[in-house]
């Protein structure tokens, strides 16, 4: 189903209806795609752990962030440096 922002407001009982047959419904602004409403029957089982994520680890390989502590540090510090 596709819905703009006013079918939300003025005509949720059938945004909800339509989540309630396991359909997806995508948002429309001005007539381009924003974004898309997932029914809860079709999202992830919540007890899954982190690591079972597809994008765990994708960032194993970088070399600059070996050192967290580093890494943190220089995100924190002032922009004083920037001028």
């Amino acid at each position: 189903m596709k819905a703009s922002i006013l079918d939300l407001r003025r005509r949720m009982s059938e945004v909800l209806g339509a989540l309630e047959k396991n359909e997806t419904v995508t948002i429309l602004h001005r007539g381009k795609e924003k974004g898309v409403i997932y029914p809860t029957a079709l999202q992830q089982n919540p007890n899954t752990s982190a690591a079972e994520h597809s994008s765990f680890g994708m960032w194993k390989d970088r070399d600059d962030l070996q050192d967290v502590l580093r890494v943190v540090r220089n995100l924190r510090k002032g922009r004083g440096h920037a001028l």
